[in-house]
């Protein structure tokens, strides 16, 4: 099955979680997110639900509880993320954003160096 890294804001939230924990059962799951988002059991359970389905997250059967983890890696769901964001909204065009960004807030020194080492990294490579 293919991997389906467009995450909802919840499915992110979820997501974190497993990147950050590894498996994990749903009663972890229901008490690490209980105070952010007042989630229930049964909620946890079909979110993974439609992850396991999308293909992003797997699970352990054995031992007393199902203790689900990650199959997607975050650099690859942020990276499909930016993507689809950008091709959204700038239709692809990074310089779009990038003016954009700069009009709306500025760029700080770090912001510039940072986007200076990348674009240097980037010069050798064709797209």
């Amino acid at each position: 099955m293919e991997k389906q890294s467009n995450l909802s804001a919840g499915e992110w939230k979820l997501m974190k979680q497993l990147w950050a924990r590894g498996p994990a059962t749903v009663k972890e799951l229901t008490d690490a997110l209980r105070e952010e988002t007042n989630w229930t059991r049964n909620t946890i359970i079909t979110m993974l639900t439609r992850l396991e389905a999308k293909g992003v997250v797997g699970c352990q059967l054995g031992g007393p509880a199902r203790r689900y983890y990650p199959l997607l890696e975050r650099k690859d769901a942020a990276r499909t993320e930016t993507k689809s964001f950008l091709d959204r909204v700038y239709g692809g065009r990074v310089g779009l954003m990038m003016s954009a960004m700069v009009e709306s807030r500025g760029l700080s020194e770090d912001d510039i160096a940072e986007l200076s080492a990348i674009l240097e990294k980037a010069g050798g490579r064709k797209t």
